[in-house]
């Protein structure tokens, strides 16, 4: 799925000479973690997180900087004095899970987004990640969720989909994953509706008997199967 369709259009921003003060008083009213920051152009020219933000304040139970223009403390100091210059951004058409990728590789909270003329259309954050994870993985939806080891061959989760169709078992999602799981294998993640023409103890027995079915969700329990 697209930036586009998850990303946070139109998102509030910041000038460059906002204050601190005020950029933190926008986040705290806003409920926001990442506020993009544009030049008199509106052209991208930086981010602020909350983390910036608190780094930059003093702490309350220490002795600081106090509030003072003239001296030029902490009401004088700027967005773009902390702001990270230059961020990392990406575009409309860009995929979610690609996103998901840069924000964790990175260990940031969200991406500017930027148009073909690279004017700010959006912002997409970690936030927006979970929700869509939320969607593709049917988490939302009531069901069950059947997790197997399969061999990391041709076909191997086509049988098993094939089985489930043959049972009029009607799928949510199916994922998989090559992580913590012996080379050659792969986990399979099926979120599914309902147990078609099964009971749900029926589906177990039949499913373990044919596969290595390794645990399944129901009511949010894990029950490992024996």
């Amino acid at each position: 799925m697209l930036v586009k369709d998850w990303m946070t259009s139109k998102p509030i921003n910041l000038g460059e000479e906002t204050t601190v003060i005020d950029a933190a008083e926008i986040m705290f009213k806003s409920n926001i973690r990442q506020l993009p920051v544009i030049d008199e152009q509106g052209k991208l020219v930086g981010i602020v997180s909350d983390r910036d933000i608190r780094d930059a304040l003093p702490s309350k139970y220490l002795p600081g900087d106090l509030p003072s223009e003239d001296t030029g403390g902490l009401l004088a100091l700027k967005v773009k004095d902390i702001m990270t210059i230059d961020p990392i951004v990406t575009h409309p058409d860009e995929t979610v899970e690609n996103v998901a990728y840069i924000l964790q590789k990175n260990k940031i909270g969200g991406l500017p987004v930027l148009d073909e003329d690279n004017n700010l259309v959006g912002i997409i954050t970690e936030v927006d990640v979970f929700r869509y994870l939320c969607a593709v993985t049917g988490i939302s939806f009531p069901g069950i969720q059947l997790i197997f080891k399969l061999p990391d061959t041709p076909g191997a989760a086509i049988d098993l989909l094939t089985d489930l169709k043959g049972a009029k078992i009607r799928l949510t999602s199916v994922l998989t994953s090559y992580e913590n799981v012996e080379e050659g294998f792969r986990k399979v993640s099926i979120h599914i509706q309902s147990t078609g023409t099964h009971s749900l103890e029926s589906l177990v027995e039949y499913l373990k008997e044919k596969y290595d079915l390794l645990y399944y969700v129901n009511d949010g329990k894990a029950i490992a199967v024996k």
